[in-house]
């Protein structure tokens, strides 16, 4: 099989892909997986460490090509708060659960999970299920939003997930489209 053993950053690449790889968040931060992308090329993603791939970055193939990366919308929840103190502490309260968080300018957005909605509804916060792509936070270990491209072309991509958190990318700028979905709100109404 096929295989890619550099991640480009996209930064660093420019000119049509080979072929285009939806990968979710967790896809995104695989060592090894066997991919398939869009128009039908088939390799094996095998790197020294696990990458925190991002949208427009470039998964070099040993016959030289590229095949580009874009993120797949998932299933999120949407936390929103009537003011910023009430969501910083929500936001504690999710770091303290070392869950994987995106967080916007008036929102937080999580992996769906009823027992988190369940919590932060209890602290007054509003909740809607939502699909949009997911770029987590890095966090305090170094996974920011430069974390693991390489600068120089040639060099392989370094990121580490050794330490057992779960830890994303820092990518949370990025304006998507997507989909609101009611969830739950405190006091029973269905939007925030």
């Amino acid at each position: 099989m096929l295989r890619a053993i550099e991640i480009v950053a996209r930064e660093h690449w420019t000119g049509t892909p080979a072929d285009v790889v939806r990968l979710d968040y967790d896809r995104r931060t695989r060592r090894r997986i066997a991919l398939t992308g869009q128009g039908g090329l088939s390799f094996l993603l095998d790197l020294a460490k696990a990458p925190v791939l991002v949208a427009g970055d470039g998964i070099r193939l040993e016959d030289g090509r590229i095949v580009a990366v874009e993120a797949a919308p998932e299933r999120l929840m949407e936390i929103a708060c009537t003011d910023e103190r009430a969501l910083a502490r929500i936001a504690w309260h999710l770091g303290n659960r070392h869950l994987a968080a995106e967080l916007g300018a008036r929102a937080i957005y999580i992996r769906e999970d009823h027992v988190i909605a369940d919590m932060v509804l209890g602290l007054g916060a509003a909740v809607r299920a939502v699909e949009r792509p997911f770029h987590p936070e890095g966090g305090a270990y170094g996974h920011g939003a430069g974390h693991g491209h390489s600068h120089e072309p040639q060099h392989h991509h370094t990121g580490d997930h050794s330490h057992g958190h779960d830890h994303g990318h820092g990518r949370s700028h990025h304006r998507h489209e997507h989909s609101h979905t009611p969830l739950r709100h405190p006091g029973g109404g269905g939007d925030a």
